[in-house]
């Protein structure tokens, strides 16, 4: 066995050695490979911007955000590469202006009135014979009511097919032929 100073000797030979390779390596690894070309063109050369056609915003119809509006917007657009459209419509719906005055009538205190302006409605009406409550008929209210809407069955309120979503669906139907023809060209 040898001595520790022995060992540490040859540990610190060791390391001098190691050294000295890592430098040399380094110091040969630094020096660059230069290489040296010379490229000659000649021509031109041309750049075109093209810009991307304009594009076709639909209206925004908006029947809230605060406004006391009763209607419904629908709106549509549609852009190709010659033309671009963009098309848009609103609608009453009669179902808002019916609440709006029936409550208006009932904060006056016209409450049989306000019921009347429901039973516009033909779910209203059918709704509150099946309560028990008929529709008020010409200032007559409850029994009198309930029986001089059996003798008059032809004042009933009938079912309004032209209501709002009708009203949407021929909107959208439109604005779906327009697209349609447009995605033609």
């Amino acid at each position: 066995m040898k001595h520790p100073v022995e060992q540490v000797g040859w540990l610190l030979v060791g390391l001098l050695l190691g050294g000295l390779i890592a430098f040399s390596v380094n110091t040969l690894a630094a020096d660059p490979i230069v290489s040296e070309q010379t490229v000659t063109t000649n021509g031109s050369m041309t750049t075109t911007v093209k810009s991307p056609p304009p594009s076709a915003i639909a209206p925004q119809f908006s029947a809230g955000n605060g406004n006391d509006l009763c209607t419904v917007g629908a709106s549509g657009a549609v852009q190709t590469q010659i033309l671009g459209i963009s098309v848009g419509s609103t609608f009453t719906e009669e179902n808002c202006i019916r609440l709006k005055n029936a409550k208006t009538l009932y904060d006056m205190g016209m409450k049989v009135a306000a019921v009347s302006v429901m039973c516009q409605d033909q779910k209203v009406f059918d709704a509150m014979m099946q309560a028990g409550t008929p529709c008020p008929y010409e200032g007559k209210i409850g029994e009198e009511a309930k029986l001089a809407w059996k003798a008059h069955t032809d004042k009933t309120p009938e079912e309004n097919l032209d209501d709002v979503e009708s009203k949407r669906l021929k909107a959208l139907g439109i604005i779906g032929g327009v697209f349609g023809s447009l995605l033609l060209f």
